[in-house]
């Protein structure tokens, strides 16, 4: 049967085994059906050959729990768009345009959607570039990459390794409820702090302090029975000897000065 050989040797069933004798030319066939006579299914019959290509650079970014089958759509995608843009009359083999254009949507994807923070373009891919690498020396040496080896074989420096593998830390959003590392049963929202009701009282003491200072004692002595120990104003009068209406029209004149200085204040 011309275009194709028998896989010698073996039972009868490996020896009627065929395959195209160059996988090249029945692409090319297959993208000119395509291109120039808009026959769409050349078009299905190339994305099929590919498929098992787009999987296996989808499996290299796998990474965290970022789902494989997301990370195939995305690759798959990648692939359909390789065979619409190719020329095929580039003279080149369309697998060579293929993967780049596979990765470039990979990468896209990671980019746009991949990440929990906004990190610039630059430093998403030198966090690509520092994890393809870690793992790549991890199956090399037997054992985790140290900061130097890795540093070695990027090109990097030791601080830009470190500072992608921090950026790192962005591409995840971790639950408050989850459990910190380390802590024994702490969540992260059990360490998260909350508002001090109290603190705007800090800016309003600094602003009143220089008037606070210039009143009279005895006002200063009632502002400080009736809103630090929240005395009532007959527990006042009874305490320093006057009566409940004399010790209200202080507090109201004393108040009235603060709200004065406070109002000119920027």
């Amino acid at each position: 049967m011309p275009g194709v050989v028998e896989v010698p040797g073996g039972s009868a069933e490996s020896t009627s085994a065929r395959f195209p004798r160059d996988r090249g030319d029945e692409d090319r066939r297959l993208l000119v059906r395509y291109h120039r006579h808009g026959d769409p299914r050349a078009r299905d019959e190339l994305v099929a050959r590919f498929l098992p290509l787009a999987r296996q650079l989808a499996r290299r970014y796998q990474r965290g729990n970022e789902p494989l089958d997301d990370l195939v759509q995305v690759a798959s995608l990648g692939l359909v768009k390789a065979v619409d843009r190719f020329d095929p009359d580039r003279g080149t083999a369309f697998s060579s345009y293929a993967v780049p254009t596979i990765l470039g949507e990979l990468k896209r994807y990671f980019r746009d959607t991949g990440w929990a923070v906004h990190v610039p373009r630059g430093m998403q891919e030198r966090v690509m570039h520092v994890n393809q690498t870690m793992n790549t020396l991890s199956r090399r040496f037997d054992r985790s990459p140290t900061t130097a080896d890795v540093a070695a074989s990027t090109g990097l420096t030791k601080e830009q390794v470190v500072e992608a593998k921090t950026a790192a830390v962005a591409y995840d959003a971790v639950s408050l409820d989850s459990p910190r590392p380390g802590d024994e049963g702490d969540s992260y929202a059990e360490r998260v702090g909350s508002d001090d009701e109290r603190y705007e009282l800090v800016e309003y003491e600094a602003a009143i302090a220089p008037t606070l200072r210039a009143l009279p004692a005895r006002e200063r002595l009632i502002l400080h029975l009736r809103f630090n120990e929240d005395m009532t104003q007959s527990e006042i009068a009874a305490l320093i000897g006057v009566s409940q209406m004399h010790v209200s029209r202080l507090i109201r004149r004393a108040l009235e000065r603060l709200r004065t200085v406070a109002a000119a204040s920027p």
